[in-house]
């Protein structure tokens, strides 16, 4: 994906930069406009433009992560794997997780005599449940290709001799409308991505620049899915 997009899907991402300017379906704080509360969180959004088996032509779009504090939005695909769904297994080990911190504090609070050992023993758990719980969401993002191969997160990143994902692999906007325009049969022509709102500290991401997708996160994953396609 280059920063220059084509045609097609600069003139998809004009349409959905208006859907952004004016949508009343839910609210998030871009930076944008004056007398928003909260914390300012740019976003990157993708749109793909797509070919049915009548030849007919539209677009995808999706955004990088969660918006709005949610994964599925009216006009969006949907995510690969959704985190937030209720009593999932990430909800549970969260809570889990949360315990364990709740008595971290209260041992560092009340220093019983044995609370040091007792805190490293409860750090090193919350380290493994961390870990384990990590590995069981890669394991539940599958991506598909057009020829219908299906491969884990933890399949394609090995191939590419990392030794793990990294985090928030697989919430990108780029594998999110890819994915979706496979399981539907569409045929993807031409794709974008581009920042939305002000700019975090890094002061890398421009409100409304297009950019190439991330190579960490997104290069692995798309090398599987593209593959046979470009």
């Amino acid at each position: 994906m280059d920063k220059t997009p084509h045609p097609l899907a600069k003139i998809a991402a004009k349409h959905l930069q208006r859907y952004l300017q004016t949508q009343t379906d839910w609210e998030h704080n871009f930076g944008l406009s004056q007398g928003q509360q909260g914390a300012i969180i740019g976003k990157m959004f993708g749109v793909l433009v797509v070919k049915d088996k009548n030849n007919e032509v539209g677009y995808l779009a999706a955004f990088s992560g969660k918006l709005a504090g949610g994964n599925n939005h009216t006009k969006f695909v949907p995510p690969v794997f959704d985190s937030l769904t209720d009593q999932s297994f990430v909800t549970e080990g969260m809570q889990a997780l949360t315990r364990i911190n709740l008595f971290i504090k209260a041992l560092e609070e009340s220093k019983p005599a044995d609370y040091e050992e007792q805190v490293k023993l409860l750090k090193s758990k919350r380290r493994m449940h961390s870990n384990s719980l990590q590995h069981q969401i890669f394991d539940h993002y599958f991506f598909l290709n057009q020829a219908g191969e299906q491969k884990s997160l933890a399949q394609i990143f090995k191939k590419a001799n990392y030794k793990n994902p990294p985090s928030g692999a697989g919430e990108c906007a780029g594998p999110k409308l890819l994915h979706y325009a496979f399981q539907h049969q569409l045929q993807p022509l031409a794709m974008t991505e581009f920042w939305w709102g002000l700019s975090p500290k890094s002061d890398q991401w421009k409100h409304g620049h297009y950019y190439p997708c991330c190579k960490e996160k997104c290069k692995p994953i798309f090398d599987h899915m593209l593959n046979g396609l470009v």
